[in-house]
This record gives structure tokens, C-alpha cells and sequence, in this order.
């Protein structure tokens, strides 16, 4: 069985920039390129293999009529997404709610995210949560513009990890790359976009109500149990386990050695180079590679110098 490594989808975006071609060598349509849908099942950006027996099959059909390949997991979409943004600009304030309101008033999924920080420029920072003590206070807050009393920021750097469960405000500042973890879901409400304008000069639509309906007050910022597994030169950071995905740092110094641990194992390279040996076949692993280990590679060893972000599905 073979790794399948997959094409990127990109995104364009009123924030977007230049870095997911200058950091990473992709080939970009134009400089407002926010994000590298790396893996995904969602219908909004799907990605497709490139390789051996199922090189043209997109994720979504794999999971369809391969579930065998995600150890017969269970339910109706590739419950996982793994993006890498380029922040040339601010994002959107903005909140994700969960599985039930999302399905009820969605149709899809909820979205809870997690980030690594792949770059950020000095002084960058994001929105994460807020100081609203009741929902009442929030919907006054918002209503009046109160923007500096309401969000609370945080500085940023790289190798900097954050856990965004549904429900927390929060955006992305300029001058930061990150690679997000989450669930398959593309619904945001935005509660603030600066006032600003498209090329066509429109605002983008605001999703005040449904905000404020979904946003957890008062706001929780959930401890990470972070551990550290050294393996040599090498290590693995366990960042986080939910019910949604447990999302890891393999840290490659020369050698590491690897076995299964979840039905499947999504993969991206965030930094450095090297090589993925799967049953004593080799591939090359260089900045924005992403693959799928299915369900049938038990082990595997990574040779390099690379920081890898890995993921696989949590229990729910």
C-alpha cells in the first residue's frame, strides 16, 4: 500500500498573499492566495490523488467507495481538513459553531480547529476570545463597535500552537502562516471584517445573529497537555487529543521510526526536507507535501531534517 499524496486546492481570499508559492513553491494563480486546502473531503475544494492505483480519485469518492482505506470508519464525509493560510492581511472576526447547530442550520458539520504557527512576522498577533461576561454583554458589545473592549489578542510566534473549539471568537492576524487542523466544514460567521471593501467595493456580509447564538460565553480558553516523546535526535509533540482529531508534531532530525496509532494518518510538511519510507519505498517530502497513510500502513520511518504537522480522527 502506498501513501497517497494528494494536489492542493487554493483558495483565493480578500487577505490572501504570495507565500504559499514564495515559502512553499507551489504554482499560484495570483498573489491573493489565502489558503492550501491540502487535505480534503469538503465539496468546496476537494483534493485529488496523485499517485499509484488511485491517482485521479478525489478524497471524498475514496471515502465513498474505499472506506477500507480509512479503516472502515464511520460516517457520511471525510470528517477531516487540513489547510495552510497565508495571512497577507487581517482575517475576519469570526466564530464557528458545532455539529448540531451547524447540521440544523447548515447542513454540514460544525468546526472546531486547531493551529500551528507555521511563520509570523514581528509583532503579529490574533484575536482569540473575548470579554463578554453574558450573552447579553456580547450582543451590546457587538451592536455598539466596542472592538478593543470586547476581543482579546494575543501575541504570536512560530512553533506557536492554539486549540479554536467551536464557539471562540477569534481571528487570524497579517504576517502569519499557519497550518489549521479541523473539522470538514466551511461555515463562518463573521462578527467584524474592518468595515472593508472587495474589488467591486462591497462589504462582506456579517453573520451577527448567528454569532452571537453560537459564540461560548463566557469565553473559555482551553488548556493544551502538551507532551514530548523523544526518539533520538527526533521527537513527537502530541499537541492535542478531542473527539474531533489528535493533531501532532513529528520533529525529524536524521531518522523516525513511526507506527499506526488511528485508522489513518493525514500528514503535511511544514518545514525542511527529506524522505517517507513506506515498505522500503521512498518518497520525497519537501515543504506543502501532504499524503494520507490509509489504514493499511502500519509502520513508517521519516529520514531528514523536517517538521512535520500529522493528524488522525479523534473518537467521535
Amino acid at each position: 500500500m502506498e501513501p497517497l499524496f494528494l494536489k492542493p486546492v487554493f483558495q483565493e481570499k480578500i487577505w490572501g498573499g504570495n507565500q504559499l508559492h514564495t515559502v512553499f513553491g507551489f504554482d499560484i494563480p495570483n498573489d491573493k492566495i489565502g489558503e492550501d486546502w491540502a487535505i480534503s473531503g469538503h465539496p468546496h475544494g476537494v483534493s485529488t490523488v496523485e499517485n499509484g492505483p488511485y491517482k485521479g480519485w478525489k478524497v471524498s469518492d475514496l471515502w465513498s467507495e474505499h472506506r477500507e482505506l480509512f479503516g472502515d470508519a464511520q460516517g457520511d464525509v471525510f470528517p477531516l481538513l487540513t489547510k495552510i493560510l497565508d495571512a497577507e492581511d487581517d482575517l475576519s472576526v469570526q466564530v464557528h459553531p458545532d455539529d448540531s447547530y451547524g447540521l440544523k442550520h447548515e447542513g454540514e458539520l460544525g468546526k472546531t480547529e486547531c493551529w500551528y504557527i507555521i511563520n509570523a512576522k514581528p509583532g503579529s498577533e490574533i484575536v482569540y476570545g473575548h470579554n463578554a461576561n453574558s450573552r447579553e454583554e456580547l450582543a451590546e458589545m457587538i451592536e455598539d463597535e466596542r472592538w478593543d473592549d470586547l476581543l482579546r489578542r494575543v501575541p504570536v510566534k512560530k512553533g506557536d500552537f492554539f486549540y479554536v473549539p467551536s464557539g471562540t471568537i477569534h481571528a487570524i492576524g497579517k504576517g502569519i502562516m499557519i497550518l489549521e487542523t479541523q473539522q470538514s466544514s466551511d461555515t463562518t460567521y463573521r462578527v467584524y471584517d474592518y468595515d472593508r471593501k472587495d474589488d467591486q467595493g462591497n462589504t462582506r456580509e456579517l453573520h451577527i445573529q448567528q454569532s452571537i447564538d453560537v459564540t461560548t460565553v463566557p469565553a473559555i480558553s482551553p488548556a493544551l497537555e502538551m507532551t514530548e516523546m523523544k526518539k533520538g535526535s527526533s521527537s513527537v509533540i502530541t499537541y492535542l487529543k478531542t473527539d474531533f482529531f489528535n493533531v501532532y508534531e513529528w520533529d525529524v532530525v536524521g531518522e523516525l521510526a513511526l507506527k499506526k496509532d488511528g485508522d489513518y494518518t493525514l500528514v503535511t510538511v511544514v518545514e525542511g526536507y527529506g524522505h517517507l519510507i513506506v515498505e522500503g519505498q521512498s518518497y520525497e517530502m519537501k515543504p506543502g507535501t501532504s499524503c494520507i497513510l490509509p489504514a493499511q500502513i502500519n509502520e513508517w520511518k521519516v529520514e531528514g531534517e523536517m517538521k512535520i504537522i500529522a493528524s488522525t480522527p479523534g473518537t467521535k
